[in-house]
């Protein structure tokens, strides 16, 4: 019985410290899940144009998400405008989300031409990989345009391959 009890003394904090680590290791693996993030295709209005804001999937790196965008205004079509946005997010609102919490977050996005646009938004999930975002893009101060779509988490993202050309 000594014995016993010896062995769970000397056990004891082994086994609680492979234990506590295990929900830390998992914690920091599923924020991989986050990595790649759709934005389904919106449409604003402003006055009287409509303004379509398409983006490829926003790829996290670190605590930012970046992609292209490409704004469609019509019948205005000489006002369309491409560029790049870029989106803040930090790890622990990225937990809260996980936990079915919603987060705000900040960003910006610079047009080709050289126009810098304040990004805000408020995301909402609906379910695990998937849920509601709500961006505004401000064209100046006080104009800005308001989005309403949905995301969805796309997982990890790609190892880039390296191309041999032939």
């Amino acid at each position: 019985m000594l014995q016993i009890h010896g062995v769970r003394r000397f056990l004891g904090p082994i086994v609680l410290a492979l234990i506590s680590s295990v929900p830390l290791a998992r914690a920091e693996e599923s924020l991989s899940r986050f990595d790649v993030v759709d934005i389904k295709p919106s449409t604003a209005s402003l006055y009287i144009a409509t303004v379509t804001m398409t983006m490829p999937p926003f790829v996290r790196k670190n605590v930012v998400y970046s992609s292209t965008y490409a704004a469609k205004v019509f019948p205005y079509f000489l006002f369309n405008e491409k560029g790049r946005i870029w989106i803040i997010v930090p790890d622990e609102d990225l937990r809260k989300v996980s936990l079915g919490l919603p987060v705000d977050f900040v960003g910006h996005a610079m047009s080709d031409s050289g126009d810098d646009r304040k990004v805000e938004g408020h995301a909402v999930p609906s379910g695990p990989t998937s849920g509601k975002i709500r961006v505004r893009v401000f064209i100046t101060r006080r104009i800005s345009l308001n989005y309403d779509t949905t995301y969805e988490l796309k997982g990890a993202a790609k190892p880039l391959v390296a191309v041999t050309p032939r």
